[in-house]
This record gives C-alpha cells, sequence and structure tokens, in this order.
C-alpha cells in the first residue's frame, strides 16, 4: 500500500508543472495587458513601461516563470496586480468555499445516487427498474446551472426559504451556513447522483449475477446479507473511478453555480482575474484547482486499494 501511494504521490510533480506551465503560457499570449487595465489607456508609454518595471512584467518569460516556480514551491504565489494581496490566503478563502460546495453536493449524491442503483439492480427488469431509468436519464439531462436558476426562483425569490445571494461562514452562523448551502448542493448533485446512480446499478447487476453470489444463495444466506456483506463492496469498485471523474466536474460545476447565488468563492476569483488579466491570481487559481483534481485521483486509488488487494499488489 506503501509503494502504491508513493508511486502515485511521485507521478502528480511532472503534471502540476505541465499545468503551470501551459497557463504561465496561455496567460501571456492573451490580449489583456494588466498594465493598460490598471492605468488606463490613456497612460503614457513611459508611465506603462515603469509600471511593468515594477510588476516585474518587463523581465523575459522563462525568468518570470522559474522565478514564479521557485516562489510557488515555497508556498508564496505572489500578489495580485490588483489589490497588491498575497495570492496564496485568498485563494485558501475562495477555494475553501468552492470545496464545501463541492464536497456537500457529492455527499448529498452518494446519499440518493447509491441506494437508488442498489434498488434498481436488486428490482433489475421491474416497473420499479424502469421508472429509475427515467428518473436517471432525466437527471443527466439537466444541467446543473439551469436547475440553480430555477431553485433560486422558485425557494429563495418566491418562497423565501432559502437566502438567494451570498454566503455565511460556519463560524459565524452554523445554521445560515447550512440553509445557504442547501440549494447550490441540490443543484449541483441531480447530475451526478444520476451519473453513480446508473453506475451502481450496472456494477450491482453484474456482481449479483457473479458465480460466487449464486454459491451465497445456496449455502443458504439470505438476499440482504448478501448484498450488504459482500455485492457493495464489489459494486464500489467502478463506483469510486466515477465519483473521481464527478468530484472533479463538481468543482468545476461549483464555479459556475457560485456566480449564480453570488457566492465569493473561486469562480468569482477566476472571471475578474480573467478579465483583469491579473496574471497571478489566476496562474495559481488554476495550479490550485489542478491540485484538487490530483489529489481526488490519488484519493481514489487509495480507495481502490483499501477495497481491493490486487490492486495494493501491483
Amino acid at each position: 500500500m506503501r509503494q502504491l501511494f508513493l508511486s502515485r504521490l511521485l507521478s502528480v510533480a511532472p503534471i502540476l508543472f505541465a499545468v503551470s506551465l501551459f497557463t504561465f503560457l496561455l496567460t501571456r499570449m492573451t490580449s489583456t495587458d494588466p498594465v493598460v487595465q490598471i492605468l488606463g489607456p490613456g497612460a503614457s508609454a513611459a508611465d506603462r513601461a515603469e509600471y511593468a518595471h515594477k510588476l516585474g512584467l518587463d523581465r523575459p518569460l522563462v525568468e518570470q516563470f522559474f522565478r514564479w516556480l521557485v516562489d510557488a514551491l515555497r508556498g508564496d504565489l505572489g500578489s495580485s496586480l490588483y489589490t497588491a494581496l498575497p495570492v496564496a490566503p485568498t485563494l485558501a478563502d475562495g477555494v475553501s468555499v468552492t470545496l464545501t460546495l463541492a464536497i456537500a453536493g457529492m455527499l448529498l449524491a452518494l446519499l440518493i445516487g447509491i441506494p437508488l442503483g442498489i434498488w434498481g439492480a436488486v428490482r433489475h427488469g421491474s416497473w420499479a427498474d424502469r421508472l429509475l431509468s427515467t428518473i436517471v436519464s432525466l437527471g443527466l439531462a439537466v444541467p446543473s446551472i439551469w436547475l440553480a436558476l430555477l431553485l433560486s426562483l422558485a425557494f429563495a425569490v418566491e418562497l423565501q426559504w432559502f437566502q438567494v445571494v451570498g454566503y455565511t461562514p460556519f463560524v459565524q452562523d452554523p445554521l445560515e451556513w447550512a440553509r445557504g448551502l442547501v440549494l447550490p448542493a441540490v443543484a449541483l448533485s441531480v447530475h451526478t447522483a444520476s451519473v453513480i446512480a446508473r453506475q451502481m446499478r450496472s456494477a450491482m447487476i453484474d456482481v449479483l449475477r457473479s458465480p460466487y453470489v449464486h454459491a451465497l444463495r445456496a449455502r443458504g444466506l439470505p438476499q440482504r446479507l448478501i448484498i450488504s456483506r459482500y455485492a457493495i463492496r464489489n459494486a464500489m469498485v467502478p463506483v469510486l473511478s466515477v465519483m473521481a471523474i464527478q468530484m472533479s466536474v463538481l468543482v468545476g460545476a461549483s464555479i459556475a453555480v457560485e456566480r449564480i447565488f453570488a457566492i465569493p468563492a473561486l469562480g468569482t476569483l477566476l472571471v475578474d482575474s480573467v478579465v483583469r488579466g491579473d496574471f497571478p491570481v489566476l496562474q495559481g487559481a488554476v495550479v490550485v484547482i489542478a491540485t484538487i483534481v490530483l489529489a481526488v485521483n490519488l484519493a481514489t486509488d487509495i480507495g481502490y486499494g483499501l477495497i481491493n488487494p490486487k490492486v495494493r499488489a501491483h
């Protein structure tokens, strides 16, 4: 297990380096000039050159990248070109909110998707299974952004059950924090719950048809015990890979849903940094997102090893 963890961990470094380099080059290839954005189009060429020198944007690209990379390895992602605030603490606040939304959406999706998938597999071919397949197809077809708009209009604007905009920190008011998470989490969870339910149903059907399950039935073990003790564990192996992909999707979808509910998080930072040409914030945000995705994949590999002993042997 330790060898599996170390091998996966070592593979993270070159990926992060490639993402950092690619993001750095893309930001420099855009037509947005942060100096013009800050000083305005009426600034003289001398003023623009002086300010670019102050920000270090007149240095060679190779020097700029490796300066940023060395500082990033120390935990310093630079400072915003507009606010002059350190990027790392700013991103930490935004990422914590985005991850809260994504994790809430994933937990809700698991609570819905896994039981529905098991229910459909146990009743394979029945009217209940066909109804579940219809519901799952509808869930897959509903975009999270569109659903977020409908939920905010119905439950926040019309019924006023939940807050429509903003975010309340947990330490400030736990109840308002939970109420503020309900609508975004539901909007994020519907598609993911449908994907998990479909995968869980398919995996459970295959497991319940396997020879060892027939042998357990022949020994007189009840169906409920077979499902809870044996079938679910084996069916979860392919579901884990789906969960890893969907968690990455949820992080991206959270950025869009945040804009609908006016939640100040990573989505706001990303959009503002793109519009302004705030290179340090944009680079740091992309690298942080890539790190989150890689961490999810690493956790999935560890989960494989815990569930399936064959994975630990490789």
